[in-house]
């Protein structure tokens, strides 16, 4: 008996506070004219600050997800958790969102995953490996984000700062023994060679070793019990960096080869395809791959126009929503795929 997964059900999750491009321009010098050039984003949401975390996000999109797939909580077997921003350095989230959720009496496994935007594609390919050896028949997947906690709020930052929203999404996953159903292909890359070209470098134990101490390391003098020295915090490094070019040029790369990689493995085409969602880093990378590929604009879902870039919950979030509003239908050919920090990047087709 040969297994496939499948996705039994989805569920997202967006705060309520809603912060436009104008509102940006009070803490910073930009305008929503540049923001919208730039990355085609006119608003993000921003969860509660010590009353929402990235774990709560999460479980109440996997709520969603878990009654949608028919399942109780209980009857989950398995977790996996992506995201950059979790709510301690350690543990991970996988562990708080079962404590969450109430099933910590099952002792079931969690997996935390740092994968950043390519997080979810990563995260379902597992999820997969795990579905078809009949190892798991309950896997909650889930992307969550609260960037808000640690971006930059000043004109120095404002390059990252723009860009990123909250936001969690979540799937259940499930096996079948459909033919032809279910995830069809996934296909994982990374290339670290630019990794701190796309980083948030501090807090972390390298000591200036990779990239010279002067620049980015601990300084020598000793601080006491303070463990964000006033260097780090003058340098910009205990916030995200990015050189945007570079990642921009890479992604335009990757998206189109990492897609067509899965489309030559199942032997199908892009007129194949009923429904793309890319990762949402950035409208302009978008709308590039879908001019490459070809697609029309109801062959592809764009949401972050609304929400910014979620990272590791964009995808489940633009699924859930697609799905919401039945621009996906039984039977249809979905392609995922995503870009990030690493450099990370990864694609799957799934017949719906």
């Amino acid at each position: 008996m040969l297994l496939h997964t499948k996705i039994a059900g989805i569920g997202k999750y967006i705060p309520e506070a809603v912060v436009t491009n104008n509102d940006l321009t009070q803490v910073m010098e930009t305008s929503d004219e540049w923001i919208q050039e730039r990355t085609g984003i006119q608003e993000r949401h921003y969860a509660r600050k010590h009353e929402e975390t990235t774990t709560t996000m999460a479980a109440r999109a996997s709520e969603i997800a878990i009654e949608r797939a028919g399942i109780k909580k209980e009857d989950v077997d398995f977790i996996i958790f992506a995201t950059l921003s979790p709510d301690y350095y350690f543990p991970g989230c996988g562990v708080l969102l079962q404590r969450e959720l109430g099933i910590t009496s099952t002792e079931i496994g969690a997996l935390d995953i740092r994968n950043q935007c390519s997080g979810f594609v990563y995260g379902l390919s597992i999820a997969d490996q795990f579905i078809k050896t009949g190892m798991y028949k309950n896997i909650l997947l889930v992307g969550s984000e609260m960037h808000s906690m640690g971006l930059e709020f000043t004109t120095k930052g404002r390059n990252v700062t723009v860009i990123f929203g909250d936001g969690a999404g979540a799937v259940v996953l499930q096996p079948t023994e459909k033919e032809g159903q279910g995830i069809l292909t996934t296909h994982l890359h990374s290339d670290g060679t630019h990794a701190e070209q796309l980083a948030m470098i501090n807090p972390g134990s390298h000591g200036g070793y990779h990239l010279g101490k002067e620049n980015f390391g601990y300084p020598d003098e000793q601080y006491g019990e303070i463990f964000i020295y006033p260097e780090l915090i003058e340098r910009g490094n205990i916030y995200p960096n990015m050189e945007g070019q570079l990642v921009f040029k890479t992604a335009i790369q990757k998206f189109p080869q990492v897609i067509g990689e899965a489309l030559q493995k199942t032997g199908l085409s892009t007129t194949d395809i009923d429904m793309f969602i890319p990762h949402q880093a950035n409208l302009r990378i978008s709308q590039f791959v879908q001019t490459k590929l070809g697609l029309r604009d109801d062959q592809v879902w764009n949401n972050i126009q609304k929400y910014g870039n979620t990272t590791a919950a964009s995808i489940p979030i633009a699924l859930c929503e697609a799905w919401e509003a039945d621009k996906i239908k039984e039977d249809d050919l979905v392609c995922l795929a995503a870009f990030g920090s690493g450099f990370t990047w990864g694609s799957a087709l799934i017949r719906w």
